[in-house]
C-alpha cells in the first residue's frame, strides 16, 4: 500500500493543523542531523508537512521530486523551447479535462475527488464538494479552466513566460474565487495568469505581472526589447480584496481593496480602497463615474509618488501630488458637509476620508481654470 503524507507523520487522516504541525516538530526534533537524527528521513518528513499544508495526501514521485515545477532550463535555446511547449502542451490538455471532469460532476450534483496536471512537473488535486465548489490544491501553472461556481484555491497560480498559446486563464461564471488563508499562506498569482469572474468576488494574496529583457533578434550589442507579462484579474460586478499589487498587473471591479500598488499597476473600479503606504509614479488609478477613493493608512505621504495618476470616466486626469496637498477644509462646503471632524491641516489623504468622484472632477476644474 502507498504511503501517504498522513503515514509519514504518524497521523490519521483527520488530524486538525494543530496536531499536523506538532506531530511534524516531534518528529523533527527526532531526526534533525542536529540531534544525530536522519537527514534523509528529516527531509521526508518536512516534505510531507509541507504537502499537508496544501491539502496534498500523497508525496511526490522520484520524477517529480527531480522536475516539479520547474520547466527545462538546460541545453540549446531551441531544445528548451521545443521541451517546454511539450510540457505546456500536457498541462494544457489536463485542464481540459479537468473541465469536462468538474462540468460533468456538477451538473449531476456530485462529488468527486481526482488528480490533474504533471507526472513531470507535479500535479493538482480537484474535487467537487457537496456545494458544488471546486477545490483546488496544489500550484496551478498553465491551462484554461472555466467553471460555472465557486473555486477555493490552496497553491499559487502562474503562467508560462514561453508560450502564449498555454497562458493560465482561470473563468468562473458565477461563485468566487477565494484563497484559503492567503496572508498566512504567503499564495500568490503571478506572470501573465488571467482571472475573470462575471458574478462574485475575487478574495487573494499577492499579486504579481512580469517584465524582462528579450535581446536583440538579430544580436545588434546593446539593443534589447522589454516583453511583459501582464496580470489580468476582472470580476465587474463584484470586489476585489488583495495584497500587494507589484509589476504590471491590471485589476478592474466594482470595488477593490488592497495595500500597496507598485510597478506599471492599473486599476479600474467604482469604489477604491487603499490600506498600505506605498504608490508608485507609473500607477494610474482609474475612478468609475460616482465613484470614491480612500486611504485609510495615517502614513507618511512621501511614499505615495506625485506622479501616480487618477483618471476619472470623463477623461480628465489628477495627478497624486493634487490630493496629496489638498487640505479638507479648503474644499466647498457642500462636497465636504463633516469636515469638521478632521483638524484644520488634514489632507484629503489619510485618515480614511472619503474623496468622491464629484470632488475631483471639481479639483480638476479649479486646476484647469487657474492654469
Amino acid at each position: 500500500m502507498l504511503e501517504n503524507n498522513y503515514d509519514i507523520l504518524g497521523i490519521i487522516e483527520s488530524s486538525s493543523e494543530t496536531e499536523i504541525r506538532n506531530a511534524f516538530r516531534r518528529l523533527a526534533l527526532r531526526y534533525h542531523s542536529d540531534r544525530g537524527g536522519e537527514n534523509d528521513q528529516f527531509i521526508k518528513i518536512k516534505q510531507a508537512y509541507e504537502d499537508l499544508k496544501i491539502g496534498k495526501k500523497y508525496p511526490e514521485t522520484d520524477l517529480e521530486k527531480n522536475k516539479n515545477f520547474r520547466f527545462y532550463s538546460g541545453d540549446s535555446e531551441e531544445n528548451i523551447r521545443r521541451k517546454n511547449k511539450i510540457l505546456g502542451q500536457e498541462l494544457s490538455n489536463e485542464m481540459k479535462i479537468a473541465e469536462v471532469w468538474a462540468s460533468n460532476l456538477l451538473k449531476t450534483n456530485s462529488t468527486g475527488t481526482r488528480l490533474f496536471g504533471s507526472k513531470s512537473l507535479g500535479e493538482i488535486e480537484l474535487e467537487i464538494k457537496a456545494n458544488g465548489t471546486l477545490s483546488i490544491k496544489g500550484n496551478f501553472m498553465a491551462g484554461s479552466l472555466n467553471y460555472n461556481g465557486s473555486i477555493i484555491m490552496q497553491g499559487n497560480i502562474t503562467s508560462p513566460s514561453w508560450t502564449e498559446e498555454f497562458k493560465t486563464n482561470i473563468h468562473l461564471l458565477n461563485g468566487d474565487f477565494k484563497f484559503i488563508n492567503p496572508l498566512e499562506n504567503k499564495y500568490k498569482i503571478e506572470n501573465g495568469t488571467q482571472i475573470i469572474v462575471d458574478n462574485g468576488n475575487v478574495i487573494v494574496g499577492n499579486i504579481f505581472g512580469r517584465k524582462y529583457r528579450v535581446d536583440d533578434a538579430q544580436l545588434r550589442v546593446g539593443i534589447y526589447q522589454i516583453q511583459e507579462q501582464r496580470t489580468h484579474i476582472s470580476t465587474p460586478k463584484g470586489k476585489i480584496i488583495a495584497e500587494n499589487i507589484i509589476n504590471t498587473v491590471t485589476l478592474n471591479a466594482d470595488s477593490i481593496m488592497v495595500l500597496n500598488l507598485e510597478d506599471d499597476v492599473q486599476i479600474y473600479a467604482r469604489e477604491i480602497l487603499l490600506y498600505g503606504s506605498k504608490i508608485t509614479y507609473d500607477v494610474v488609478i482609474n475612478l468609475k463615474k460616482y465613484g470614491i477613493i480612500r486611504f485609510f493608512e495615517n502614513f507618511s505621504i512621501q511614499s505615495l509618488s506625485n506622479d501616480a495618476i487618477i483618471k476619472l470616466d470623463n477623461g480628465k486626469e489628477i495627478r497624486l501630488f493634487d490630493i496629496k496637498t489638498k487640505k479638507i477644509h479648503d474644499l466647498a462646503d457642500e462636497l465636504v458637509p463633516d469636515k469638521n471632524q478632521y483638524p484644520k491641516d488634514a489632507t484629503m489623504v489619510g485618515n480614511g476620508f472619503t474623496i468622491t468622484y464629484e470632488m475631483l472632477d471639481n479639483l480638476s476644474k479649479k486646476r484647469i481654470k487657474k492654469s
